[in-house]
């Protein structure tokens, strides 16, 4: 809990319960479905928690924001920006319905009402969307074509609707085979952790 205090001290009560209780819940479940690296679950805060928190160092959502995770896993990025986002609306999907299920436990046991968990695959959701968040679950190219028909018209952010997506190391192949131009966010300008330093958070308009 350190660590996202360090980063975010303005926390409410709530949120720094709800992230506090983080570490336990995922210890717990995680010894029963592996949702996460063993090695991983001893730096849950740093390269889980804090890492999908990258999203809301470059970007603020408004209350009544619909927000669609990709690939949610065991809840990254949604879970930790749900919690610091409570009037936010929040969408986590994954095709694994053993992950999806740890999700919902995590969920429940933290109360968060903005939270909706689901088993199916990126290009099933119908709904539209301000805001796609991800962490790296494909190539940038086939992650938008899966995920533009979900992005909302309804723009009411100083940004675009777009894509959020949390990847690592040189991205320059893989965003030249996009036609919309990324913007790219280096967590190194926000996080002083030597995990950070390779990754980023890529804006997509859409």
């Amino acid at each position: 809990m350190e660590l996202i205090d360090k980063y975010f001290p303005n926390l409410t009560a709530d949120q720094r319960d709800k992230f506090g209780q983080m570490g336990e819940l995922y210890e717990y479940w995680n010894a029963r479905v592996n949702v996460i690296s063993r090695q991983d679950i001893d730096t849950l805060y740093e390269r889980h928690v804090l890492h999908s928190l990258g999203i809301a160092k470059v970007q603020e959502f408004r209350p009544g924001t619909a927000i669609l995770d990709v690939g949610t896993g065991g809840g990254f990025p949604g879970v930790p920006l749900a919690i610091m986002f409570p009037e936010a609306q929040f969408h986590l999907v994954d095709s694994i319905g053993k992950k999806i299920r740890v999700v919902q436990e995590v969920v429940n046991a933290l109360k968060l009402d903005n939270v909706r968990a689901e088993q199916v695959r990126a290009e099933k959701v119908d709904d539209s969307y301000e805001f796609v968040v991800s962490r790296a679950v494909t190539r940038m190219a086939p992650f938008v074509g899966w995920v533009k028909k979900n992005i909302s018209r309804n723009s009411f952010h100083d940004r675009r609707n777009g894509i959020l997506y949390l990847k690592g190391g040189d991205l320059t192949e893989e965003l030249s085979e996009i036609k919309e131009k990324p913007q790219i966010y280096a967590l190194s300008d926000f996080f002083g952790e030597e995990f950070f330093e390779t990754k980023k958070v890529v804006y997509v308009p859409l």
